[in-house]
Formats: C-alpha cells, structure tokens, sequence
C-alpha cells in the first residue's frame, strides 16, 4: 500500500510518567517500515502506553515520535497515518461489515467505496460475509473486519494493542497466522502489543521484551530465544534452568565453569556477564537442549559434552514429550524436556541419571540479577 521509505518509526528518548510513577522509562527504538513488530510483556510494564503514544492516544512526558522523517509527536490521533485494532474491536453492531468497513472512507468524503471494500474484505477473506452484522460473525471474523476497517484507510503503521486476547486458543492460533499473511501482502508496518510469548514469536520479524518500563532486549524471535541476555527475557520466553555457578578458568573461546563440585564449559561469546575467574555468573541452558540418560549408561555419553549427574524426581507426559525434573549438586529441580521417539522405561521417579548437553547450547547471565525474574514467581 506504500512504497516509500518513510516508513520507519522512530522513538526517541519516549518516556510516561503519571504523578511519581514512571510507566515506560526514556527509551530508543525504531521499528523498520515494512515489518511486523511485536512489543512483549507482562501486565503494567509500558507496552500498551508506548503503543498509545504512537498513536496520539497519550502525551510522550519527554521524547518524540518521528514517522519516516515526520515528528509527529505533536499531532492529534486523526492526523497520524496510523490505525489501531484494540481488543475489543470497536465495530459499529448496527452497521453490516460492508458499511463497517466502509465507514472511514465516508468520514472522508470519499464517495465511491465499493470496489475498495470488496477488495479489502477479500484481503481478510470475508468477502461472503459482507451483509451480516458483526454479532452474526465468530470472534476471529470480527477481529479481520477490525482489520480491514483499518487498513482502508492507507495508514503507513498499523497497532494492534492485544488483538487476539479475546479468542480462544485454537483460533487465536489460526489469526497469528492469518495476520501474518495480511501483513506480508499488504507490506505496511504492523506492531502488534502482546503479553502472550508464543503469538510475538510466531508471528513478529522482531520482538521488544518490554519490562517495568524498559527494553530488556530487542531481537528476532530465534536470537531472543537463543541468546537472552537477562534472566528475565531467558525465563519469560519459555523455560531455563538457570544454574548458580563461578567462572573457573578462560580457555581460548570458552570459559570453564564451577557448579555444584564439577565443571561446565560453556562458549565465552554467549556470557553476557563480565568474565574474569572467580565472577559469579548463572550458567543456563534450555530443558529441551538437555539430552536425559539412565546412570547405568553413562559410558555412552559422547566426549565434549557438560555433564551433570542427578536423581528424576518427577515425571509428566505431554504427548510430544515427557517433561522431568531431576535433582542434581547444581540446581534442585533442573528441567528436562524428552521427545517421546524412544522411551527409555528406565525413566522414572528415582532413577539416577545423566543430563548432557552441548556446550554451544549453554548462555552465561550476570549473577547479581534475580534467578527467577520473568518467571511470574518473582516478588
């Protein structure tokens, strides 16, 4: 819908404070023109208010907001070429989803709406749909006609402020897809507020983990993942076993690493915490990285590889895998995730084990922050 390259959108020093409470701390970002991105957090930590301070809805209490080259920081909601698609989707019950999604352009004057309309609901797939009142429609259709209503206006950014909460599960996951699509054919930018950490990763180029009013990190959804460089982001982007330990030794590219009276390598490139021996660091990997061996089968662990020994404490099978938690010297409660290819019958409550995993799949994370931040149990 647009092909110029003032697309971007800049925030610049953006802050929020209401009284003595900062809700989004002075913060940069810039979201590419063209890309579908997703600000991710909890309740209260400044996505929704930084969402709406892009649209106009709030005053920036410092910093500006540039779209391409327009500050626009100081124009009213309908002077910004951008639209918001709210939860709760706004449409007008009386109206068919036609004159819904008509209603923009009449605002504007703009007399012939037809075509443009029946485009736009084919773009959403409702073309059939086009005479029925939004209460005839599921929750899903109402949401693509929020959508359309939305983009047949041309704006250069559209904001979703948690579009898909009011679904449920299964056709929420069918929306991230079909938004996905709509973002790729129409090619403007989409950013999309979230809490829910699978929908930014299925669906966002990029993601910001937002945290009591901060960026905690930017990136693609793998490298996120990958690479957190907080406890917060590697506990609130599924799981970790974050793993209390202290930098031994710098060997080449790896650092060597006491935990629990043995030894851990991991690469000195994926440590964000400062590495000279004797630094207390948390030493993580993900439960499905971790490779789950019955003790009595310990020889057959390849070389190279971190090993842990420990005692299965608990067991679930999920279908795809069997989640278990083994108590070892390094962590209580350490986090083992098994695909259900071949099941080991060995493996059961009060079985000693051996937990292995490639040195490549360990991160490092400075030890002054909170084990447990991100994980909904922090205080």
């Amino acid at each position: 819908m647009t092909t110029d390259n003032g697309g971007d959108v800049r925030l610049s020093g953006i802050s929020k404070t209401y009284g003595s409470f900062t809700a989004v701390h002075p913060l940069d970002l810039t979201v590419p023109q063209g890309s579908f991105f997703a600000l991710l957090g909890a309740s209260g930590c400044g996505k929704t208010t930084t969402l709406r301070m892009i649209a106009g809805l709030e005053e920036p209490t410092s910093g500006t907001v540039a779209l391409g080259d327009q500050d626009v920081t100081a124009l009213p909601p309908y002077k910004r070429p951008v639209n918001t698609v709210f939860q709760s989707y706004a449409l007008f019950p009386h109206l068919d989803v036609h004159e819904n999604v008509a209603f923009g352009l009449r605002r504007r004057g703009i007399k012939s709406v037809k075509k443009q309309v029946e485009d736009m609901l084919d773009l959403v797939q409702l073309g059939e749909q086009a005479r029925k009142k939004p209460h005839q429609l599921s929750g899903g259709q109402q949401q693509r006609v929020a959508v359309a209503r939305a983009l047949i206006n041309h704006p250069r950014v559209l904001l979703l402020d948690e579009p898909l909460g009011a679904l449920d599960l299964k056709l929420r996951r069918q929306m991230q897809l079909e938004l996905k699509r709509i973002q790729t054919e129409v090619g403007i930018t989409f950013i999309h507020v979230t809490h829910d950490q699978e929908e930014a990763m299925t669906m966002a180029d990029s993601v910001a983990v937002m945290n009591a009013g901060r960026v905690e990190q930017l990136g693609s959804p793998a490298d996120l993942y990958e690479n957190p460089r907080t406890t917060f982001v590697a506990n609130f982007l599924g799981t970790s076993n974050l793993v209390e330990a202290e930098i031994d030794t710098v060997s080449g590219d790896d650092l060597v690493i006491r935990a629990g009276g043995g030894k851990l390598v991991v690469p000195a490139a994926r440590c964000s915490a400062p590495t000279a021996a004797g630094g207390k660091v948390l030493l993580g990997v993900r439960p499905e990285k971790v490779s789950l061996t019955h003790a009595d089968d310990a020889g057959s662990v390849p070389e190279g590889r971190n090993r842990v020994t420990g005692r299965i404490a608990d067991s679930s099978f999920i279908g795809v895998s069997t989640q278990y938690v083994v108590d070892s010297p390094v962590c209580p409660g350490f986090e083992v995730y098994v695909q259900n290819v071949e099941r080991d019958a060995r493996l059961v409550p009060g079985a000693e084990v051996v937990l292995h995993w490639s040195p490549a799949h360990t991160f490092c994370l400075d030890a002054a922050q909170g084990a447990d931040a991100g994980t909904g149990e922090a205080a």
